[in-house]
């Protein structure tokens, strides 16, 4: 396999087809196709199905792409890491975060590491699983602070444990049934919940199931914090939210904890990275501070 190999069938993903790829890398559409059909004889597959339709990705092309895509964010890494030895450009670090996170320790830490790291790039994105194993797998980002449970996670991802999460159902102030205690009263309310894998909302419902709790009837799904928020605070919709969080005077404006027993066991928090690629100088260092303050 070459870089040029592997870049045309990252284009052509991105493109949606031969000619704007080609189009994309300043090629001409039959040294981009000669590149492709290289690549497939050298893997001994056929990576791309061409049809009416377009371009499409066989099995084993959404395999390589994913790979590809790492290889290549690993050598973009590597030469930011040589252009900074070199006094050149500053760092580029991508993370995600989960709100419980942004929302209480990433000030702090944002402040603490742009007076080491003052010219390092960084993106931020809100860390839900379904977004975040992606996104490490195919180096779009350099780690993330999310919940998860090490045992739902594919042995390419190496998770470090940090700090337990609680969580409680949530409504607004003055809600009708704020005064439940049991969840048999809580199971005909309107729910929103976050019911993506990892999420605080799937926890729930299998600690529910695991209980022999009937589970609530009407739930909207929604993986938005900020859609959830706003429906919590402003109907009677009850959500499911982190105790830290309802503890935080900007955050938990208009929202209360229901005081419902039992509760589901905590889930955990840390920091999710891909196994095998060293993170670079600068994403250790936020890396660190992270760990540090979760430790806590």
């Amino acid at each position: 396999m070459k870089d040029h190999q592997l870049k045309a069938l990252i284009q052509v993903a991105e493109s949606g087809s031969i000619r704007a790829a080609a189009r994309a890398m300043n090629l001409s559409q039959s040294a981009l196709t000669k590149a492709l059909r290289e690549l497939e004889e050298d893997v001994g597959a056929e990576l791309l199905r061409r049809s009416y339709k377009g371009i499409g990705f066989t099995p084993a092309g959404d395999a390589l792409l994913v790979r590809a895509r790492l290889a290549q964010a690993t050598l973009d890494k590597a030469r930011e890491e040589i252009r900074q030895l070199r006094g050149g450009a500053g760092a580029r670090i991508a993370i995600a975060l989960t709100p419980l996170v942004a929302a209480t320790i990433l000030p702090p830490i944002l402040t603490e590491f742009r007076r080491v790291q003052p010219d390092a790039a960084l993106s931020l994105e809100e860390g839900l699983l379904t977004y975040v194993l992606p996104g490490l797998l195919e180096g779009r980002l350099d780690f993330a602070v999310a919940l998860a449970s090490p045992s739902d996670l594919p042995h390419e991802i190496v998770f470090e444990p940090l700090v337990q999460a609680h969580a409680v159902p949530t409504g607004r102030l003055g809600h009708p049934l704020a005064h439940a205690r049991s969840w048999d009263e809580l199971k005909d309310a309107s729910w929103v919940l976050n019911l993506t894998d990892g999420s605080l909302g799937n926890h729930l419902l299998r600690w529910l199931a695991s209980q022999g709790i009937e589970a609530p009837k009407n739930i909207v799904r929604c993986s938005s914090l900020t859609l959830m928020l706003e429906l919590m605070r402003r109907t009677d919709y009850i959500g499911f939210g982190p105790t830290a969080l309802l503890s935080d005077s900007l955050f938990a404006v208009g929202l209360q904890q229901f005081e419902v027993a039992p509760v589901p066991g905590p889930m955990t928090l840390g920091i999710l990275s891909l196994r095998g690629v060293p993170l670079g100088s600068s994403a250790q260092v936020l890396a660190r501070l992270f760990a540090r303050r979760l430790r806590k």
